[in-house]
């Protein structure tokens, strides 16, 4: 049973069906799971949005989707520091779950046409943007510690398995989201058009429910309340230390540690507890460029061969590999490990999970190459006026637009025929092309099949107007289309130069079981030992640290991206040898870290301003309080240096 805390009610003891899960997890995970709805199904047609109802272009819609993105897990810094110095995680989430509601009711409103011009559209369109930002990142890192917070500190084996819960609770709200809110954007008509305002409003009801949700259990949660303004003592004991060390002399004793010159001010509990958190940082360091692969399974894994069932599934597959992989892990791998006699220590579960997803790129790389297999179009034995280039992208954010045909047209003066149709307006044929019209009436986005036929394509050359037939335009191949003049007018003549890409999509199939159970051998780890290991009144804002590192990999991605200007087999293979060369020295700082249990700082400092003990003795005095407590510790192998 719970120790009886002074203002907790007896409800806070109720178990779920006789297990040491105490009921009020059931709360938590329900909330995380409507709030995720809410989240990803937001997303899911916010770049539809800014194309098709703001009328932006492709690359302004994208920048302003990616900042967003990143701004959702920068914020959860300034959540983590109102919870654990001065609202408690508790009304943290409460308070930043209403702005979320907010956020998202304005963004619906400014949805609605009738509602002003367009500036006042973007205008709200952004406000409920930022509001939306500013709640999902503060919430992230409260909601996951303050679910750990609910458990009895023996009970860390039923802690770890809630971590798993709640990372599918995640992935399932990602998995509905993501098919329901596009349904309702285009099967559904309101005001003359797609329904953006009820694709945004319904998240906006999700959100609302989570919200009514999480505040029903109140009765039965732990609330520990906020210690302060930790941020400030931190920051100036860190300061201090740093200045002291500074002017100190030759003559002076030497510390063990230099956060030890700040002693003389400040309690050594929270000396050893700035230690703590800055280990854990310093070993977060790496960890950004697994998020730098993980993310790009959204973006440059689709091989754009699929219908429309076949784009939708492998929008979800990740998703639906994670809510069948957690429970395989934990209740058949992670135990036949045992079995092996293998201590598989959750940094070395991170670091196997980095492996996996360097393999996934490797896998992904092989694919790749084997699909933009090309001959060279500028073989100068090759003659074509207009070379047609065929690349069938599906979208990310929309199941329903997944056809993009891109035809790049090209004209050789060496090859310059009078009897052929110039495509260009003078007699400087490598200088202008004026066949824009041409090429627009290529560029476009459907939802026909991938073997389209392009039966009636706008050609325009000054005045004259035909209309042309190309057929058949596949994906994979590359045509040269020469356009003479004919007795009814324009006369396309299609050659094929490389026939249809026949690589299956099911060899995507093994990249996506790789780099899913790296995600789990490495996500869900990483947010179970960044609670195990801070401090209590420091476990938010360790776990904002660890959403940083998601927010850095997108970094990443757009520094070795936009510098390299490799091909993308070869981006492909650098990110795997980057996150090889990553996970080495990951491995070679975890071989170094010293696993501690936060909840034995009471027993160490019975009373926060005792001095005088070196760190032999407090190491000394914590081994015995492990090997006191068994198996009721989350390691007890707290301060020997492990194999990771």
């Amino acid at each position: 049973t719970l120790p009886k805390f002074p203002g907790f009610p007896e409800i806070l003891a109720a178990k779920l069906c006789g297990t040491n899960y105490p009921v009020s997890i059931s709360f938590i995970v329900v909330n995380e799971f409507c709030e995720r709805f809410s989240y990803y199904g937001m997303k899911a047609v916010l770049t539809l949005y800014f194309i098709n109802y703001l009328h932006w272009d492709q690359n302004l819609s994208t920048a302003v989707y990616h900042a967003f993105s990143s701004l959702c897990y920068f914020t959860p810094v300034l959540g983590a520091l109102i919870a654990d110095s001065w609202l408690g995680k508790f009304r943290t989430i409460i308070y930043l779950s209403v702005v979320y509601v907010l956020g998202h009711i304005i963004k619906s409103v400014g949805a609605i046409p009738s509602v002003g011009n367009s500036t006042v559209h973007i205008a709200l369109s952004m406000l409920g943007l930022v509001l939306i930002a500013f709640g999902t990142g503060g919430i992230k890192p409260c909601v996951a510690a303050f679910g750990g917070d609910q458990f009895d500190e023996e009970h860390t084996i039923e802690r770890r398995k809630f971590f798993s819960i709640f990372y599918m609770s995640i992935n399932a709200g990602s998995v509905l989201s993501t098919v329901i809110t596009p349904i309702l954007r285009g099967d559904v008509k309101c005001f003359g058009g797609d329904c953006y305002a009820l694709a945004f409003g319904v998240p906006a009801i999700l959100m609302v429910i989570a919200l009514v949700v999480f505040i029903s259990g109140s009765g039965m949660y732990k609330k520990s309340p906020p210690e302060g303004n930790v941020l400030s003592d931190v920051c100036k004991c860190i300061g201090l230390a740093i200045k002291n060390r500074w002017r100190s002399s030759e003559f002076d004793s030497k510390k063990k540690h230099w956060l030890d010159w700040a002693e003389e001010k400040y309690p050594r509990r929270l000396i050893h507890e700035i230690k703590m958190v800055l280990r854990v940082l310093v070993l977060y360091i790496p960890l950004p460029m697994f998020w730098a692969l993980f993310d790009q399974q959204l973006t440059l894994w689709f091989v754009s061969v699929f219908d429309l069932f076949s784009s939708l599934l492998f929008q979800m597959l990740n998703a639906l590999l994670i809510l069948l992989f957690v429970p395989i892990f934990d209740v058949v791998v992670y135990p036949l490990i045992g079995l092996c006699r293998i201590n598989l220590t959750p940094l070395k579960k991170m670091a196997v999970g980095m492996i996996l997803a360097a393999l996934a790129f490797g896998a992904a790389t092989l694919v790749e190459v084997n699909v933009m297999v090309r001959p060279s179009i500028y073989d100068p034995n090759v003659r074509s006026l207009v070379e047609v280039n065929v690349m069938v992208r599906p979208s990310i954010y929309d199941p329903n637009v997944r056809l993009l045909v891109e035809v790049n047209v090209m004209v050789r003066p060496s090859i310059y025929d009078p009897n052929v149709r110039s495509l260009v307006e003078d007699e400087v044929v490598a200088q202008t092309v004026s066949a824009d019209n041409f090429h627009h009436a290529l560029t476009k986005s459907c939802t026909h099949p991938i073997s389209h036929r392009y039966t009636k394509v706008r050609c325009s050359s000054g005045s004259q107007v035909s209309f042309i037939n190309l057929g058949l335009l596949d994906f994979g191949a590359s045509y040269t289309i020469i356009l003479t003049n004919g007795s009814v007018g324009i006369v396309p003549k299609k050659m094929v130069d490389v026939v249809a890409n026949n690589i299956h999509i099911t060899w995507q199939i093994p990249q996506y079981i790789l780099i899913t159970a790296g995600e789990v051998m490495f996500s869900i780890t990483g947010l179970e030992f960044s609670y195990s290991q801070a401090p209590a009144n420091m476990k938010s804002v360790l776990q904002a640290g660890w959403l940083l590192t998601v927010a850095f990999g997108n970094v990443i991605v757009l520094i070795v991206a936009e510098g390299a200007g490799l091909n993308q087999w070869m981006e492909f293979l650098l990110f795997a040898g980057l996150l090889v060369a990553v996970c080495i020295i990951f491995s070679i700082m975890a071989y170094f870290y010293k696993y501690v249990d936060p909840e034995e700082l009471d027993k160490l400092f019975q009373d926060k301003t005792v001095d005088g003990e070196d760190d032999d003795s407090l190491k000394k005095d914590k081994k015995e309080h492990m090997e006191q407590a068994g198996d009721s510790t989350y390691l007890k192998s707290g301060i020997k240096n492990t194999a990771m």
